[in-house]
């Protein structure tokens, strides 16, 4: 019966000749030693993928070099992993990049493993014990504390049942990643396959992906549709993460691609060169890092130089964990929760790594206490999917965020964003009562106290008024119109505010005069009922009371608001009993006769044309009439609602 394939991928880890390369082929069958010079040189220099059968289940295994000028190689190998095989020769013990090996893994977050002494054949009985001991106290403190370190012969076999045994106890404690995920493969390496084309190979971190998907290629931004895919080196429709797969995509040129590019659904992620990070430097390490330091920058299977930038202090130090900025000198594809490393120039090594919290557009203020609060409450958010939605909710730009925003910033596909929003809405955590935006409740209370300051420092400016207009309120608010409008609606729903006079104002708001105003209110509004429909001018009002026109003006526009009169065009008004006796008329008329000629107005109002036609003008913008020509008509609408 043929082995159940598992995404879960292992890797090899530790010093240069000390038989990884061996011990892979012995488990596998498979020489993942490929190139030519590494035959010739007996060393690994590129990565090694496998297919290993243990017990009934298969997996991947990759194999990383171990010589130290390859430490970019190992990182880019070692980040696809969910559990390594430390490997440790019984002749020569611990060595350099046995340490910096274990410190690359800790600092990506593998937390399990099994540690090979291999060329057990090599060494006596009395050896074996004493570099066993060794090795259990250089693990004290670290993943692989507990882990089973078992003696294995590559030349004669001995030792690998016992070894196997362990490998298939960590496999069935391994958890498999979940694949609903976005699509995402850090490019391993690309090559040319006669009769197939571009072929590229590496380990999905996130999603899967079927054969004639639609993908693309980035930095490049090149589309292209996946004609044929092989997993653990054998044909297959589909590939899913954890798994060593290689994808034929043959509208890509293969010598365009390097290690570092990223294949990917498109429409999520952007090449980007500042991210805000969590960084862990290592307790081993001997120097500070300091502000603005030159570093190298692992994350994926991109090796890339910039600068870090500490959001406060002037240095990190050895085992310290900070906030920190970096900026990297050209773009990479990476997403909340991808680990990184961090290597100095000089001297050249590792000294620390951790997590991506999230691309940024532009640098953030240093020693800022409030910046410093929201990077801690969104690193920790980024552990969990659905903190995450709910965090981007909460601080979206303009208190709201629609679907598709939020997909493409939490790296969710839709079908699995659209579950945790109802979790949220469910809770009353998020609310969605504008359809196409989701508002949290801690933003709505806030939009809500900003809208309701806003109308009462209108009414603290403009007492004599019955309140703000609509229009005015949502300019001075700077909301997207959705959420204004729903902020509105709640608010007049909850009591908070109160719409008369087509205007809005705190509830139970009446307006204040002053003993003269109101005086004067009452004889200028008396003009425009002495006259209906041949109303004075503002110049004419000025005159008459003796008043400076700008006061006759503001004190129109206050009788405007309180809908008393209405401004039909520039500087024309009329009072609201003229607007509602002249519409009657009208009504009545073209009734009772179909249609009304526009002079035939001036004689049914006993006005002068001046007065008659603007108001026929304004019967037609309200949607009253409808002219043609010279000719009014009553549109359908009103014929129907009379």
């Amino acid at each position: 019966m043929d082995a159940k394939q598992i995404n879960i991928t292992l890797g090899t880890a530790g010093h240069i000749d000390h038989g990884k390369t061996a011990l892979v082929k012995l488990l596998t069958g498979c020489d993942t030693d490929r190139l030519k010079i590494e035959k010739q040189r007996g060393m690994t220099i590129e990565l090694g993928f496998a297919p290993c059968t243990i017990g009934d289940r298969e997996v991947g295994i990759v194999d990383v070099p171990g010589h130290e000028n390859f430490i970019k190689t190992m990182v880019a190998g070692a980040t696809g992993i969910d559990a390594v095989i430390f490997v440790i020769a019984a002749d020569d013990g611990i060595m350099p990049q046995t340490r910096e090996h274990l410190d690359i893994l800790t600092l990506l977050g593998i937390e399990k493993g099994v540690v090979a002494l291999t060329k057990s054949d090599l060494v006596n009985k009395e050896r074996l014990c004493e570099i066993t001991g060794q090795i259990k106290e250089f693990l004290v403190g670290t993943f692989l504390e507990n882990a089973a370190i078992l003696p294995v012969s590559n030349i004669t076999g001995e030792g690998l049942n016992a070894f196997l045994d362990a490998l298939e106890k960590m496999v069935g404690e391994t958890k498999a990643k979940k694949t609903d995920g976005v699509f995402r493969l850090p490019v391993e390496r690309a090559f040319s396959l006669k009769g197939y084309g571009t072929v590229i190979s590496g380990i999905p971190v996130s999603g899967s992906i079927k054969i004639d998907d639609e993908v693309v290629l980035l930095p490049q931004k090149t589309r292209g549709r996946i004609r044929a895919m092989q997993v653990y080196k054998r044909d297959s429709n589909i590939a899913v993460c954890g798994q060593c797969a290689a994808l034929n995509i043959p509208q890509w040129d293969h010598k365009a691609i390097e290690r570092g590019d990223v294949v990917t659904e498109e429409g999520y992620f952007e090449p980007k060169q500042l991210y805000l990070c969590e960084l862990r430097m290592l307790a081993s390490g001997k120097h500070p890092l300091k502000h603005c330091a030159q570093i190298k920058f692992h994350t994926g299977t991109s090796e890339v130089s910039g600068n870090i930038f500490l959001l406060e202090g002037s240095s990190i130090s050895a085992g310290q964990k900070a906030s920190v900025q970096i900026k990297l000198n050209a773009p990479v594809v990476a997403g909340p929760c991808d680990r990184f490393i961090v290597r100095s120039l000089s001297p050249v090594q590792t000294v620390g790594g951790g997590i991506i919290i999230e691309t940024i557009d532009e640098k953030l203020k240093r020693n800022n206490p409030l910046i410093l609060e929201d990077i801690k409450n969104r690193a920790k958010a980024i552990l969990c999917p659905k903190d995450f939605v709910e965090y981007c909710i909460r601080k979206a730009p303009n208190f709201a965020i629609g679907k598709t925003g939020l997909s493409c910033r939490t790296k969710l596909p839709q079908r699995r964003l659209d579950d945790i929003l109802k979790e949220l809405i469910n809770k009353s955590s998020v609310l969605n009562p504008a359809g196409a935006l989701y508002i949290h409740s801690e933003s709505l209370c806030e939009l809500e106290e900003k809208l309701l300051d806003i109308v009462k420092e209108f009414h603290e400016t403009r007492p004599e008024s019955p309140g703000i207009s609509r229009t005015e309120l949502y300019e001075k608010s700077h909301l997207l119109k959705d959420v204004f409008d729903t902020a509105v609606r709640l608010l007049i729903s909850e009591g908070k505010l109160a719409e008369r006079k087509r205007r809005l104002a705190l509830r139970g708001y009446r307006e204040v005069f002053n003993e003269d105003d109101e005086k004067l209110f009452k004889i200028i509004e008396s003009l425009f009922i002495e006259k209906l429909f041949s109303p004075p001018k503002p110049e004419e009002i000025s005159e008459y009371t003796g008043t400076e026109l700008n006061k006759v003006r503001k004190i129109l526009k206050i009788l405007t608001e309180q809908q008393n009169i209405v401004e039909v065009e520039k500087d024309l008004y009329f009072h609201r009993q003229a607007i509602d006796k002249a519409k009657g008329i009208l009504i009545s008329f073209i009734k009772k006769e179909g249609k009304l000629e526009s002079v035939k107005f001036k004689y049914l109002l006993e006005t002068s044309r001046k007065f008659a036609i603007p108001l026929l003008d304004y019967f037609d913008r309200i949607g009253l009439t409808r002219a043609v020509g010279h000719t009014r008509y009553l549109k359908s609408s009103q014929i129907a609602d009379d």
